[in-house]
């Protein structure tokens, strides 16, 4: 079978990160030590007082446009507040103290940036602190902000009404597990208990890699070091190969964007480590296909091969509005990897992947119209909600007059 061809500046790049162990001089450490901490707002910054209000409502995020009042995302509904209009000049001046010259230079050359900021206490330590996530972009010429509170626990699966049965996907020392679904739909939190999972019960050394890191982790059981991409490193595929280096047991991936990564997980996941990552695909043969078709025609077969012999599993999330207002509930579907579905990738027959999950219910697998039911059962979400978010609706059906 053909190997896939390494990148010679990665490669590189990875040397050098490597085999440099000397210590930087006084200048460069001036240069770095901007970049260590997420920057903190003084009290008083008008900023600091729309985050506080964020807080104090309750909401998720926060959506900040010219010409219109704050925005909050409330139990999953938007709401505008009463206050008055922003300007363009306005939002301007909002972000004017927290925007860094890495941020500047990714707006010039993306047109958005994504960063953390902290309201509250700088230590590491003081849960009085808190953190929110900033999507700073341009729309309509204009500057706007998309900003998500980050809560400062780390979440149980408990806490997060997920399947008790997921903690068992962290157990195995190697293979790789993905968890999918549309943006916004809670999969860097599933990532994060499941990290969480690991942490209070084992030994184990974890590296994460996330753009930019959402939740902080405490070393308790295990030690978890974080890389967060433009700041620690270039790129995922380069902190990936550099992670490869530093002895890890398990290495979250915050998301698989590009042929290097990919191909990076694929090989670390076959070489004796556990991988976790992400993909914005609805169901899990959406998920493969994206992985596959990530490679050019000459390496699918190969890559296919790689899957089948990698994959442990993949979960599907979706968050739903409650019957009653009261936030969100998630719905999950989840496929194990047996012989079956591996043969099934190696095969190229992914059309028979819903019928395995639904067959593999005895191994722990989770339709999702099998986790819609439960939740209508359970009256935490309407059946029109439901309905909405079935990928196969005869099943769901059936399942509802049970």
């Amino acid at each position: 079978m053909k190997k896939l061809t390494p990148d010679p500046d990665l490669e590189q790049l990875v040397r050098e990160l490597n085999q440099s162990d000397a210590p930087p001089d006084d200048e460069s450490t001036e240069a770095i030590a901007p970049m260590l901490a997420a920057p903190t707002l003084e009290s008083g910054n008008p900023l600091e007082r729309l985050l506080a209000e964020m807080v104090q409502r309750g909401a998720s995020d926060l959506l900040i446009l010219a010409d219109l009042p704050p925005i909050h995302r409330v139990g999953g509904r938007l709401l505008r507040t009463e206050g008055t209009e922003l300007s363009a000049s306005e939002i301007q001046n909002l972000f004017a103290s927290s925007i860094t010259a890495r941020v500047r230079q990714k707006m010039e050359d993306e047109g958005a940036a994504d960063f953390t900021l902290r309201i509250g206490p700088a230590t590491s330590d003081d849960r009085r602190a808190r953190r929110f996530r900033v999507n700073l972009h341009r729309q309509r010429g204009t500057l706007a902000a998309a900003i998500r509170a980050l809560p400062g626990e780390i979440p149980t699966l408990q806490q997060l009404n997920l399947p008790p049965s997921l903690a068992e996907l962290v157990k195995p020392t190697r293979g790789l597990v993905l968890v999918c679904g549309p943006t916004g739909s809670g999969k860097s939190t599933t990532l994060t208990a499941l990290i969480g999972e690991i942490n209070r019960s084992e030994a184990r050394h974890v590296v994460t890699i996330e753009d930019p890191i959402e939740y902080e982790h405490r070393n308790g059981k295990s030690i978890i070091e974080q890389v967060e991409v433009g700041r620690d490193a270039p790129s995922f595929a380069s902190a990936l190969r550099a992670a490869l280096r530093q002895d890890p047991d398990v290495i979250l991936v915050g998301e698989m964007r590009d042929l290097e990564t990919v191909a990076t997980a694929l090989t670390a996941a076959e070489t004796g480590h556990l991988i976790l990552s992400t993909l914005h695909t609805s169901d899990a043969t959406q998920a493969i296909h994206r992985i596959v078709d990530v490679f050019p025609p000459s390496q699918q077969a190969q890559v296919k091969q790689q899957l089948a012999l990698s994959l442990n599993a993949i979960v599907v999330q979706q968050l739903i509005p409650r019957a009653d207002n009261q936030g969100r509930v998630v719905a999950v579907e989840v496929m194990l990897a047996n012989q079956a579905i591996r043969n099934h990738i190696r095969q190229e027959k992914l059309q028979n992947l819903a019928n395995e999950i639904t067959l593999g219910k005895r191994q722990g697998m989770i339709s999702l119209e099998d986790s819609l039911a439960r939740l209508l059962q359970q009256g935490l979400i309407t059946a029109d909600d439901a309905r909405v978010r079935s990928t196969r609706p005869d099943e769901l059906e059936s399942l509802m007059r049970r």
